[in-house]
């Protein structure tokens, strides 16, 4: 059954407009992975608009699709040759990927990344493609009042593992439930928090407000902050003789065990609310330094650090996948963004999806076969094609970013109160990265506040108001509980330490009093 499904899939995706879908959006995220500050979540909302133009929501999904993977390699470029992750999840490839390019052996930095990629993304793919319907299956006997546990647990886990401060990361998280509610309650009727303007009775529409704060928000950030000059490209030597792909046989030796372990660190960790492809690279390459064959390399360039780090970035993505198609929540800024495009044609990921689009939902996982392949195709190649990309001015490179969403957010409505709008969230976006708060609990908030809400009102109507509902179900308390513990997790070390500060305090006293 799953094979037949998938087999449709390949059919919808090996048509000519959709393998240059797949084609064009491996391209661009790769292009927007090379470039530093411009991430997935920043192309994709600036395209969401072009997306009103499709009759079939299967290319734009393949399109984006491309974009989010591709991306997810591409930030590996400017971490090996400028030191410049594009994307947070290249922070760890950049530890020891730019020492091997500033030792000359960028090539083989960025031939263990790109095939690392390969194989975590082919393998998570699989694993996808296995689980994606057993849990679609049983997410359809999700009642109202795990949905909102489920919500409850995705929006404290994201909120809780990104950034530095879970004061602001709950600041950022209540800002985005605030904008969420803006406009006329479904049941009552009232309007709420709209200051009598009619132009806000609808809300603030989700592609307007993705823009605002990541496109415009983060070219204003770059803006302010001056940082518009690229860095200090690392040499990239002609490859050594008797390579295979750029690397020795003694590299693809230390490369490959970093590759599966990397995809086994990725995939599960995509499927948990964790917030991305962030935890998983760090506890990869965490792993790698210490028992790895070249952890006495590390710090010197290891091929170890690059090749772990990359792989449980790309499979991340996958395993992003698998909660936002069978329960439809987001575990990460860009997938919040995809459910955006979702509600663009009035789709609705989870449980019923498999129903309702499943010629839709294998063209996507179908797609993400042939997107892999083509991305290792594409950047081995072209990889001096990405160096001079980094070449391009800054200044040009943001301006143009602005015209465009100035664009995108227009021909969403053609209202342009709407511009207004946009460049006023940019300005709040702007305020909260001049301050440490991070974005993606804004976008997770502003996209499930309603739905949380929704699911709360549903469980109560049906409990008849009794608030003990969201207890007296085992999994629904579970979920609650995990909730509870990734919301304390960020804390344990420092509740430890004063635990232990305590007792040597009491120590000390008694002591004291002895003598």
């Amino acid at each position: 059954m799953i094979l037949d499904d998938l087999l449709g899939g390949f059919v919808t995706v090996l048509t000519p407009a959709n393998l240059l879908f797949a084609a064009l959006g491996v391209t661009l995220g790769t292009l927007v992975g090379v470039l530093p500050g411009i991430g997935p979540a920043v192309t994709i909302a600036l395209l969401l608009p072009v997306t009103f133009r499709m009759d079939e929501p299967a290319g734009a999904f393949i399109l984006f699709a491309g974009i989010y993977y591709g991306a997810m390699y591409g930030g590996s470029t400017t971490s090996i040759l400028l030191n410049t992750p594009g994307e947070s999840a290249s922070v760890a490839t950049a530890m020891e990927g730019h020492l091997m390019a500033k030792a000359g052996r960028a090539r083989q930095a960025l031939a263990t990344a790109a095939i690392g990629s390969f194989v975590a993304g082919t393998i998570s793919t699989l694993l996808l493609t296995v689980v994606a319907v057993p849990l679609g299956r049983l997410a359809s006997t999700v009642t109202a009042a795990d949905y909102a546990a489920l919500m409850v647990l995705s929006l404290v886990s994201v909120t809780a593992l990104v950034g530095r401060s879970m004061v602001r990361g709950l600041l950022s998280l209540a800002l985005g439930m605030t904008i969420g509610i803006i406009g006329l309650d479904a049941l009552s009727g009232q309007p709420r928090l709209t200051f009598g303007q009619p132009v806000l009775f609808d809300g603030i529409d989700e592609v307007t407000l993705i823009i605002g704060l990541y496109a415009i928000g983060e070219t204003l950030y770059v803006l302010v902050k001056g940082r518009t000059r690229p860095g200090r490209l690392a040499e990239l030597p002609p490859p050594e003789k008797g390579s295979i792909g750029w690397m020795s046989r003694a590299e693809w030796r230390r490369s490959w065990a970093p590759w599966l372990r990397g995809a086994s660190f990725g995939f599960p960790f995509g499927v948990l609310p964790s917030g991305g492809a962030e935890l998983p690279t760090f506890l990869s390459y965490s792993y790698e330094k210490r028992y790895s064959r070249g952890r006495d390399e590390f710090g010197k360039g290891a091929i170890e650090g690059v090749a772990g780090p990359e792989a449980a970035n790309n499979a991340s993505f996958s395993g992003v996948l698998v909660p936002l198609l069978t329960l439809g929540l987001p575990t990460s800024a860009t997938a919040a963004v995809l459910i955006a495009a979702f509600q663009i044609f009035n789709l609705q990921p989870g449980p019923q999806l498999f129903d309702t689009s499943s010629d839709l939902v294998w063209a996507l996982i179908a797609s993400l076969y042939i997107g892999n392949v083509m991305l290792l195709a594409l950047n081995l190649p072209l990889i001096r094609v990405w160096v001079k990309v980094l070449q391009i001015p800054r200044p040009v490179l943001y301006a143009g970013i602005l015209v465009f969403a100035t664009l995108g957010v227009f021909s969403v409505s053609g209202n342009p109160i709407d511009i207004l709008i946009a460049y006023g969230i940019g300005a709040i976006g702007l305020a909260l990265r001049m301050y440490g708060f991070p974005i993606a609990p804004v976008i997770l908030g502003a996209i499930l506040g309603p739905n949380l809400e929704s699911q709360l009102r549903r469980a109560l109507t049906a409990s008849n108001g009794d608030w003990s509902v969201f207890v007296t179900r085992p999994l629904s308390a579970i979920i609650l509980v995990l909730a509870l513990a990734a919301f304390l997790l960020p804390h344990l070390p420092w509740l430890l330490a004063r635990a232990r500060g305590r007792r040597t305090e009491v120590t000390r006293l008694a002591v004291g009093d002895e003598d």
